[in-house]
C-alpha cells in the first residue's frame, strides 16, 4: 500500500496554473468590446447609419493599437493615466462619426486625466459626405491680402467666382479670410462657406485654448500662431461641414457626438491648463527665518528685536515698529539687547 501511495504521488499530474489576465487584456476587454457592444445596438435601433464601407472593428481595433502609444505631454501612457469612462467615450465619438484613425481623420489627446477624440478637418469632410451623399470631394483654401478673390450670391448662397494668388502674396501675418466648398461628383458646388479672418479670429476667440490675446492678436506660441493658415482652413471646412450636418435632421445622436467631442476637448484642455498652472509657480517658504536689520529712510540700521515679543510669542519686531507700542519701555524683548550690549567688547576695548 505504502508502494502505491509513493507511486501515486509521482504520477500525479501538478495542478493546472490559472493564466492571469494582463491589465492591458483587462481594459481591451472591458472598454473596447463595451463600445463595440454599444455601436451594435445604435445600429439595431437604427440611431446612426454608418457608411458601407467603415468596418467598427477595423476602425476599433487601429484606435487600441494607436491607443497603445499615445502619451500625454509628460510621456506617460495614456492608457495608464486617462479614466475607463473618458477612453470609453473618445473611442464611441469616434466610431459613431464613422471615423477613422489610419486615415488621419481623428487624434486620441490626452488632457490630464481625460482622452479626448479629436476630429481633423479630413475627419469633419468624411462626416459631410456620409450624411449628404451627393458630396464627392471637397476644396479650400486661404485668402491672403493682394489675392484677386471675386464671389457671388444668389438666392442668399455664396459661390466663388474666382481666386488668384501670387506666391509672394502666402504670408500668415496677410491672411484676408478662408473659404470651403463641397463638390458633387461633377465638379459642381453643392455648399460653399465663406469666412473673413475677422470672423475666423471670433471663432477662435470662443475656444478655450484661449489661442487670442486680450490685444486681438493671434498667441505665437499657439497651435493657431505656428500654423495660422492650416488653422482657418480648418475652421472655416469644420463650419461648412456643420452646416451640412445640421441640414440633415435624422442625425440627431451624430450631432450630439459631435458637439460632445468639440466641447470635451475644449473643456478638458483648459481645465489641464487651469491644473498645470495651480501646481506651478514660485514655492514660498514659510519656515520662522531670522529678521535681518533693514535700513530705514535715513540711511541708520533699522534694528530688530533680540528677544520675542511678549504679546505675540515666536515674532520679533523691528525697532521702528516697537517704538508706537505703549509698551516700548521696559519690554523684555529689548532688555536682552541692553544687556548683550555691556558684553559686546572685542580686544582693544
Amino acid at each position: 500500500m505504502a508502494v502505491n501511495k509513493a507511486q501515486e504521488k509521482q504520477t500525479a499530474a501538478p495542478p493546472a496554473q490559472v493564466k492571469q489576465e494582463s491589465h492591458l487584456a483587462l481594459m481591451k476587454r472591458t472598454v473596447v468590446d463595451a463600445v463595440a457592444q454599444k455601436v451594435s445596438e445604435f445600429v439595431k435601433n437604427r440611431e446612426i447609419d454608418l457608411p458601407a464601407a467603415y468596418s467598427v472593428g477595423n476602425a476599433l481595433k487601429a484606435a487600441w493599437l494607436i491607443l497603445q502609444e499615445t502619451e500625454d505631454k509628460n510621456h506617460n501612457k495614456a492608457l495608464d493615466v486617462c479614466t475607463k469612462d473618458s477612453i470609453a467615450n473618445s473611442m464611441l465619438d469616434m466610431v459613431v462619426q464613422g471615423l477613422n484613425p489610419i486615415k488621419k481623420q481623428v487624434y486620441f489627446i490626452v488632457y490630464g486625466k481625460t482622452l479626448t477624440a479629436q476630429r481633423s478637418y479630413f475627419g469633419s469632410m468624411a462626416v459631410a459626405k456620409m450624411v449628404q451623399p451627393l458630396i464627392d470631394d471637397f476644396a479650400y483654401a486661404v485668402v491672403y491680402d493682394g489675392d484677386k478673390f471675386k464671389y457671388g450670391i444668389t438666392h442668399g448662397k455664396k459661390s466663388v467666382i474666382e481666386h488668384e494668388q501670387e506666391l509672394c502674396n502666402v504670408d500668415k501675418k496677410n491672411i484676408a479670410g478662408a473659404y470651403a466648398i463641397a463638390l458633387n461628383k461633377s465638379g459642381e458646388p453643392v455648399r460653399t462657406e465663406i469666412m473673413t479672418i475677422d470672423e475666423i479670429m471670433q471663432a477662435w476667440k470662443q475656444s478655450k485654448l484661449d489661442p487670442v490675446n486680450e490685444k486681438g492678436e493671434i498667441k505665437a506660441s499657439s497651435t493657431h500662431g505656428k500654423f495660422t493658415a492650416d488653422m482657418a482652413m480648418k475652421t472655416v471646412v469644420n463650419k461648412l461641414c456643420k452646416a451640412i450636418v445640421n441640414a440633415s435632421s435624422d442625425k440627431a445622436l451624430l450631432l450630439e457626438r459631435m458637439n460632445r467631442a468639440e466641447d470635451l476637448s475644449d473643456r478638458a484642455a483648459a481645465e489641464a491648463e487651469i491644473e498645470e498652472q495651480a501646481n506651478t509657480g514660485e514655492v514660498i517658504d514659510i519656515t520662522t527665518q531670522e529678521k535681518i536689520p533693514e535700513e530705514t529712510k535715513t540711511g541708520e540700521v533699522d534694528e530688530v528685536s533680540p528677544g520675542d515679543c511678549p504679546n505675540n510669542p515666536g515674532n520679533r519686531y523691528k525697532k521702528s515698529y516697537c517704538e508706537g507700542c505703549p509698551e516700548r519701555n521696559g519690554c523684555p524683548a529689548w532688555e536682552d539687547n541692553k544687556a548683550g550690549s555691556k558684553e559686546k567688547k572685542g580686544p582693544g576695548f
